[in-house]
């Protein structure tokens, strides 16, 4: 994994800001973070403009600011360096990516408000525009990594999420688990008993699986669970089996692809991004 150096973290003065500042805090110093952004974005063309003559006089950039820097100060105890960035633009998404390129940033941190149903500033426009990694964040996340679910199709592109993997594990002694998630192809179905065509499939999966890890050469410790998803789309089940096995960090890659699975490829995990998760996710790109 590229060394994250400086983090960016998005606020919008909702109730999950704290659980995001809490949890920027864990993050740089288990990975020895240099400096972390606290980014709001002021969107004054939503203010009505019954408030604009109350409003005229204030100096919301200054309020705002002061604002969040007491909240900063008072929920990030780590000992890297951090700063507010206040700004007004009419696009949470291009501004984030803009302060991403420009202050060099390796992982933005962003609420998981999907129950919202748009408020806030996860999309999948911001999935797709980013170039560093993603931590989606869910409200009342707990700022620790014990147990970690790291996607694999055991494709070459999905090599990128073990190294992440690896790297929180040395610095948590996490337990991480390889985890697939197949369906089985449709059009061999009506010929093939269903039981033989899992079993095949299973068997066909764990000889990848073993080349895969032998190839990348992972160096911690591993286990692996293939997961049949044909009740349910690949992203749903992977959520729910995620949350009743007590997972605290699921990591997937940005793209991928193989025969029985779509599981890394772009569409699914912008889908899984967008679903209500209670664990936070980690998109490496």
């Amino acid at each position: 994994m590229n060394e994250i150096k400086n983090i960016l973290v998005a606020l919008d003065l909702s109730d999950i800001d704290s659980t995001l500042i809490e949890y920027a805090s864990y993050i740089a110093d288990i990975l020895k973070v240099k400096k972390v952004y606290f980014v709001h974005n002021i969107k004054k063309y939503e203010i009505s403009e019954l408030f604009e003559e109350q409003l005229s006089d204030l100096n919301l950039d200054e309020i705002i600011g002061d604002e969040l820097n007491e909240k900063v100060e008072e929920k990030f105890t780590s000992s890297a360096q951090w700063e507010v960035l206040i700004s007004e633009d009419p696009y949470s998404e291009s501004l984030i990516n803009y302060i991403v390129n420009k202050y060099e940033i390796q992982l933005a941190l962003i609420g998981n408000k999907n129950k919202s149903k748009g408020i806030g500033i996860v999309s999948g426009k911001l999935l797709r525009l980013l170039k560093c990694n993603i931590l989606s964040i869910p409200k009342n996340a707990k700022p620790l990594i014990t147990n970690i679910w790291a996607g694999t199709d055991f494709s070459t592109a999905c090599k990128k999420v073990f190294v992440v993997a690896e790297n929180l594990q040395r610095t948590t002694a996490a337990k991480v688990k390889a985890v697939h998630v197949y369906n089985v192809p449709v059009q061999f179905s009506p010929y093939i008993p269903k039981e033989h065509l899992n079993l095949k499939i299973e068997n066909h999966l764990k000889e990848k699986y073993e080349k895969f890890i032998k190839k990348i050469g992972y160096k911690g410790d591993l286990t692996t669970e293939i997961i049949p998803g044909r009740e349910s789309g690949v992203a749903e089940k992977l959520r729910a089996k995620a949350e009743t096995s007590k997972v605290d960090l699921i990591i997937v890659g940005d793209k991928g692809g193989n025969t029985f699975s779509s599981f890394i490829v772009g569409s699914v995990t912008e889908e899984l991004f967008n679903q209500d998760l209670l664990v936070p996710l980690w998109i490496v790109k």
